[in-house]
């Protein structure tokens, strides 16, 4: 039995540099550039600033999890039906909501950590 299309990742998940990223979001969520862009310039005068890479490996990680979730379509789908929720439910709804979205996050931190062997 194959897989349905839509448990396919559209693309394999990229290294986690700038070039690769912002490849991958070009590819699967190109209305997501411009807050890339913005966040990128965000983290390179933090960088530049404090004198330190923190800022642009905190940038990197979130756009790998972002291109890890928006990569697969249901995934991605569920993704944004939890957001909505959040953003519109009910207290009860916007807790488990949440809830759901941080064990989400926190499954494609877990997958991205094995495919680096970290």
């Amino acid at each position: 039995m194959t897989a349905s299309a839509a448990d396919q990742p559209l693309i394999p998940q990229p290294p986690s540099t700038v070039t690769a990223l912002r490849q991958a979001v070009a590819q699967i969520a190109p209305a997501a550039l411009p807050a890339f862009t913005r966040e990128l310039d965000q983290a390179a005068d933090q960088a530049r600033l404090g004198s330190d890479l923190a800022p642009l490996r905190r940038f990197t990680a979130h756009w790998a999890v972002y291109v890890q979730i928006q990569r697969q379509p249901r995934l991605a789908m569920r993704f944004r039906e939890l957001e909505s929720v959040v953003a519109t439910g009910e207290a009860d709804q916007v807790r488990e909501a949440a809830a759901q979205l941080g064990r989400m996050l926190d499954d494609a931190r877990g997958a991205l950590s094995r495919t680096s062997g970290e």
